[in-house]
């Protein structure tokens, strides 16, 4: 069993604190665009569905579709980041799906509309887990929960955003830069965004530590050698792409993050409508700009609770309870959740879903590193990112279809709780992982460290 590697050192701990302030903030700002470009349909959906003809099932199919592109470019696209850098290619993925999700705009019926979210998914393959990858270039395993947390809040920020953002233009977009419908100007106005932050990046963003300008040479030093003894320490010898992508525990963490992400999607893509329908159900009236503030609630709160989890999680250094718990409140909130009799306590039950969601998934992503490394561990991140990101294809089509053959959303919440239970319950009969280095002696082996 490797000795974990302190963590102390005044330079290094300097290093980290530059680290973050330059780059988290600058990396969440990209991936709020990502995802707001990725699930602002969820929105357009209010009058996009009527205005183009889409039954609750085509629309849950080409919401989906994104992720079929998605899956099959993924572990290339991140293959690729490993060997030539994150600059060049986090910025090529960025300006591509910000041509892609403008031209969204220009759709006319359900055909264009499935070619353009496959398109998407294609231009977007390998940006999350390749920021992921990133990152274990620059922080120390003892701070990776947090440093994914924090990067990740630009998804509920999304939300909080985003949502209120995606409403007002849909509501008042109509007639603006020739467009007939507000969702149209709405696509088109969010993707631009992106093509100017992705050349942004090939400014902003250094590839490692000893190309940071902004650290001194004892810095670049000491962090680039703290990552390599750490990496050396707890996987000795680096992961070759067949390697990480046959290992059985990739498969074991695939299926976890796809139980935890089938409600991430469910959430982002149907959450819009839930809340539209509580109008309905409970005699009340909603503007579009309203469901749009009601909707970000849920993630405001979730925001707060993943850092907090996170933050325990690493001081600590323990990983299972941490996302097997969530995942089980998250499951139990979405399962009620429309069986309340208050649109208040449907909206409190949505947000403990939503808390459970978000607080499993930085925790999730420090399991991978456990035993992979170098460019295996490029393909192994991004095979669990497809994997697991089949369910946004599997979660909004499977709920629309639902939705079309029941008339509630009841039962696809259902299915979005089992298989969030599945992901914990998988996650607990993972043995136990050595604590982050810092933490001290490490606890019984992972399963990394058998066979």
């Amino acid at each position: 069993m490797a000795e974990a590697v302190a963590t102390t050192d005044p330079v290094v701990e300097s290093a980290v604190r530059k680290a973050m302030w330059r780059l988290l903030p600058f990396l969440g700002l990209c991936y709020l665009l990502n995802y707001v470009d990725r699930v602002n349909v969820g929105f357009a959906a209010l009058t996009m569905n009527r205005d183009l003809g889409l039954s609750a099932a085509a629309y849950g199919l080409g919401a989906g579709l994104f992720f079929v592109g998605y899956f099959f470019f993924e572990v290339p696209s991140n293959v690729i980041l490993h060997r030539v850098g994150a600059r060049l290619w986090i910025a090529r993925i960025m300006i591509t799906w910000g041509v892609v999700a403008s031209a969204t705009a220009f759709v006319q019926g359900e055909i264009s509309f499935y070619v353009v979210r496959f398109l998407l998914g294609i231009a977007e393959a390998g940006f999350f887990p390749g920021i992921i990858l990133y990152l274990t270039y620059w922080f120390p395993r003892a701070r990776r929960a947090k440093v994914v947390a924090l990067f990740f809040l630009a998804v509920p920020l999304s939300s909080v955003l985003g949502a209120p953002l995606s409403t007002l233009l849909i509501q008042n977009g109509g007639g603006l830069l020739g467009f007939d419908a507000g969702w149209r100007f709405m696509f088109f106005v969010e993707g631009i965004p992106a093509v100017l932050v992705g050349v942004l990046v090939l400014v902003l963003l250094p590839d490692r530590p000893t190309r940071a300008r902004w650290l001194s040479a004892p810095e670049q030093q000491a962090l680039e050698r703290r990552i390599a003894d750490e990496d050396a320490a707890q996987v000795p010898q680096e992961t070759g792409i067949r390697a990480g992508l046959r290992d059985r525990r990739v498969v074991a963490l695939s299926t976890v993050y796809f139980g935890v992400v089938f409600g991430l999607y469910v959430l982002a893509f149907f959450l819009p409508q839930v809340v539209s329908d509580l109008q309905e159900q409970f005699d009340i009236t909603f503007s579009l700009v309203e469901i749009g503030l009601i909707t970000a609630v849920p993630y405001a709160v979730a925001s707060v609770a993943m850092v907090l989890n996170a933050r325990h999680s690493d001081r600590t250094g323990e990983r299972r309870l941490h996302i097997a718990v969530p995942a089980f409140l998250g499951a139990a909130g979405v399962a009620v959740a429309l069986y309340l009799d208050s649109p208040y306590l449907v909206m409190a039950a949505m947000t403990v879903c939503a808390v459970g969601v978000y607080s499993a998934i930085p925790v999730i992503w420090q399991l991978p590193s456990a035993f992979l490394t170098g460019v295996g561990a490029a393909a192994g991140i991004a095979l669990i990112n497809s994997f697991g990101n089949l369910s946004g294809f599997a979660g909004p089509y499977l709920t629309g279809w639902l939705q079309d053959l029941t008339g509630s959303f009841r039962t696809g919440m259902f299915v979005v709780a089992a298989f969030m239970v599945l992901a914990g319950v998988i996650v607990l009969r993972l043995e136990r992982a050595p604590a982050p280095a810092g933490h001290g002696p490490a606890e019984r082996p992972d399963p990394a460290r058998r066979g």
